[in-house]
């Protein structure tokens, strides 16, 4: 814009004055996230935080993102659908550290907890007129891509851009929050092996059941645990040409009945107290084709190629994005999203700063960090095939001569459908590969289930031979 004379204006607020119904603020009171399941203490947070925001040449930070001030000052809320945030401001400096929110959220056990923490809070509305009364001795750390341009300009000392340095924090996860993670995914593995024996036995037995029935039964499943919080977004359930849809959400008259034939791609993830989860599997409903049996395999040839990745350590995922792409590239086929986003602690399901996809993100994979592995095949108007895990980035191995290597650790639990495999595509190492998998699932959830419920485990998690 500057380039060809035009300028940007940001002092003016036209939803103010014509949005007449907008709803207010959400009201839902905070959580305080116990310190045994975030792994660390909101001081260690903060510590970190100021260390990374004076190495950048500031002296204190102003924080626009919710994800970003749940983690830092460990609350939680439910001010938006899927994501337990809550909408807020903060600003912290070796001397002030202030919560901006509306009063009413705070229950007396979060006032507590901020009070220990010497987090003071102020009305929400405030920020501006505290940005404009920075003393001149204060320099700001502002990340442009997360401040508003408005709030950014209300602050009349110094500034520095430069990107937030908790949204790396946050994204490294520690080993007690690794440790939730694992037992998060034995509770949701548990919910979609008894999703899926359901969604059998009530197709065999000629129920009637849509592709909301699905999602509604997941749902369920999950209910039964006392750690769940909900959904980390809306479930996709999508039959045959549904599936083809990427974003496809099912509604009371989208709803389509499922029959024994065709493919159902269910995309789905849940919030647990100690963690997040996010899967897709796609599934046979029965006599699945052989283009369905090749296309199938054909994305899971790219999702195990990925899993099984080892890479120094300064590897980005735009230079592991191949590896799923390439099976389908070379038969002319592709898919157009992301292969792999971050993944929160009991926060956001799509989290940065790492990702795996074609386009350029310098952010570099490290151990800690959750990413999911999610390559996907979709034909317009017959099927859509997505196969997705979560892998924690772990160390592989030391040597003297080529440095530190890393690998990915999957921590999904549900077996794949062995029915859609066409082992005649896969080369030893990958029949090897799912058969480990799958004896890793078969060990980890069969405790966990009923007699009849492991003999169907069993039987899917059965190893192949070629």
């Amino acid at each position: 814009c500057g380039e060809n004379g035009f300028m940007l204006a940001t002092n003016f607020f036209p939803a103010d004055a014509i949005w007449n119904d907008r709803p207010a603020r959400p009201m839902g009171e905070l959580t305080v996230h116990p310190e045994d399941v975030a792994g660390e203490t909101v001081e260690s947070k903060i510590e970190r935080t100021l260390a990374e925001v004076h190495k950048a040449g500031a002296k204190s930070t102003f924080i626009a993102s919710l994800d970003e001030i749940a983690w830092l000052f460990n609350l939680r809320g439910n001010d938006i659908e899927y994501t337990p945030v809550f909408i807020a401001f903060a600003y912290i400096s070796d001397s002030e550290r202030v919560l901006f929110i509306d009063e009413k959220k705070l229950t007396s056990e979060v006032k507590a907890h901020l009070k220990k923490y010497d987090i003071r809070t102020r009305a929400y509305d405030d920020v501006e007129r505290f940005l404009e009364k920075r003393k001149e001795s204060d320099v700001l750390l502002i990340d442009p891509d997360r401040v508003s341009d408005t709030l950014a300009q209300a602050i009349m000392v110094g500034k520095i851009y430069g990107a937030s340095p908790v949204t790396a924090l946050k994204a490294i996860k520690n080993d007690v929050q690794i440790a939730g993670i694992r037992k998060v995914m034995l509770r949701d593995g548990v919910a979609l092996v008894r999703a899926q024996i359901w969604l059998e036995r009530a197709l065999a037995s000629g129920e009637k059941v849509t592709e909301l029935d699905v999602d509604r039964h997941i749902i369920e499943e999950r209910s039964k645990n006392s750690e769940y919080r909900g959904d980390s977004f809306g479930t996709i359930a999508g039959y045959k040409e549904h599936g083809a849809i990427v974003h496809y959400q099912a509604d009371e008259q989208s709803a389509w009945e499922l029959h024994p034939e065709g493919l159902l791609l269910v995309d789905t993830g849940a919030q647990f107290i100690d963690g997040t989860t996010d899967s897709t599997r796609t599934i046979t409903l029965g006599n699945p084709t052989a283009e369905e049996r090749h296309d199938y395999t054909l994305v899971l040839k790219g999702h195990l190629a990925l899993s099984r990745a080892v890479y120094t350590v300064g590897t980005t995922g735009v230079q592991l994005d191949v590896l799923a792409r390439m099976p389908m590239w070379q038969e002319h086929k592709t898919f157009r999203h992301g292969t792999g986003h971050g993944v929160g602690h009991f926060l956001c399901c799509h989290e940065g700063p790492q990702s795996i996809r074609m386009e350029i993100n310098p952010t570099a994979l490290e151990p800690g960090m959750v990413t999911s592995n999610e390559p996907g095949l979709y034909l317009s108007g017959k099927y859509g095939i997505r196969i997705e895990n979560l892998l924690l980035t772990v160390n592989d191995a030391h040597t003297d001569d080529m440095g530190d290597f890393l690998r990915f650790d999957t921590l999904t639990l549900m077996p794949y459908d062995s029915r859609l495999i066409d082992l005649s595509m896969l080369s030893d190492e990958e029949v090897n590969q799912i058969n480990a998998y799958h004896a890793h699932v078969l060990a980890e959830l069969k405790p966990l289930l009923e007699p009849a419920e492991q003999q169907w485990l069993e039987d899917k998690c059965k190893p192949l031979s070629k």
